[in-house]
């Protein structure tokens, strides 16, 4: 289905909404709460989320690929001064933002589905709906798509006006630094040992580019050799997908062996040493990590529940209300 033919679709299905009697469709001016609202958009938006579930289902449809991109999006945007949607900003002349910094360039995807949302909203709720939030709800509902749990959004973010390379290359966790180093960038954001675990788990969804693990194949720790603790099977295959060369950097490997179906075989697959990257694969190294790994593992519906949870205080983090920031027009730029 063409894009035209998405807009066209969802067009017609929101002025049916829109024009039906027995839906209310006031439209008031955007409302200056000081703290989210799971009804922050009843009255001046009413069909945000059907907009939004219908955009992501059509974007998976097309790619299924694009869940795990939509999830990793919200969580670059959130842990980097929190979710005032600054990754989606294009660099200017002003500023070099997150977007293009080292840990996103070549590797952030769905740009394109949060503009379509946006899009759409501003046709029919014009400069209403913040860009944060919509990322927010769309990586709700890629994760919901994929099979996984379904959780209440508090909305009321507003729109960051600037972004930062530094901020982005300084804040967002990589494959492989510690155990120690990555729960440090968690506390710092009001989160905490048990979200590393939970929201790594995230990995459940997705691929990673070689270059990310590619140290454990051949050159673990400087030693000219594979890491020893990968499982011996895991680590041939991965050698095949990953040759070491660089021209291999850029290929893909799964994160778990479910890659498009939101599950606990992410857990599973750490239990059993044969975690993708070495910051997962560390969590089963550390007892005060490997309890919960153990217990997730075993345990999808507590790992589901402890996920959701998760991503509410992720979605919390260093949020703009009030009068803060703007609602763009734009998700790629700031309002003139």
């Amino acid at each position: 289905m063409t894009r035209k033919m998405i807009s066209y679709f969802t067009l017609a299905f929101c002025l049916f909404l829109f024009l039906s009697p027995y839906v209310h469709s006031e439209r008031c001016p955007f409302p200056y709460g000081q703290q989210l609202d799971y009804t922050f958009y009843d009255r001046t938006c009413s069909h945000l989320p059907m907009i939004v579930k219908y955009n992501v289902w059509a974007a998976l449809k097309n790619d299924t690929r694009m869940a795990a991109s939509l999830l990793r999006m919200h969580f670059h945007d959130c842990i980097v001064d929190g979710c005032e949607g600054s990754v989606l900003l294009d660099d200017t002349e002003d500023f070099r933002g997150e977007k293009n910094a080292p840990p996103n360039r070549n590797s952030l995807r769905g740009f394109e589905v949060i503009d379509n949302i946006k899009t759409d909203l501003e046709r029919f709720c014009p400069s209403t709906v913040s860009c944060a939030d919509i990322l927010t709800l769309a990586a709700r509902e890629a994760v919901v798509l994929s099979g996984g749990p379904n959780w209440n959004v508090p909305l009321g973010r507003r729109d960051g006006t600037t972004a930062s390379e530094k901020a982005a290359i300084d804040q967002i966790p990589s494959p492989i630094e510690s155990l120690q180093k990555i729960t440090a960038k968690f506390t710092s954001k009001g989160l905490d040992i048990k979200d590393v675990v939970v929201l790594s788990g995230g990995h459940t969804l997705g691929f990673a580019q070689c270059f990310t693990f590619k140290r454990r194949l051949f050159n673990f720790d400087g030693s000219g050799n594979p890491d020893p603790t990968l499982d011996s099977s895991v680590l041939t295959n991965l050698q095949s997908m990953c040759p070491n060369k660089d021209a291999a950097n850029s290929n893909l490997a799964p994160l778990d062996s479910s890659t498009y179906r939101f599950d606990n075989v992410y857990y599973t697959n750490l239990v059993n040493n044969a975690g993708l990257l070495e910051s997962d694969q560390a969590l089963v190294k550390d007892p005060n990590t490997a309890a919960m790994v153990n217990s997730y593992s075993g345990n999808p519906f507590l790992f589901s529940q402890d996920f959701a949870a998760s991503m509410v205080k992720l979605g919390n983090v260093g949020v703009l209300t009030g009068k803060k920031g703007q609602i763009r027009k734009r998700c790629g730029s700031v309002n003139s």
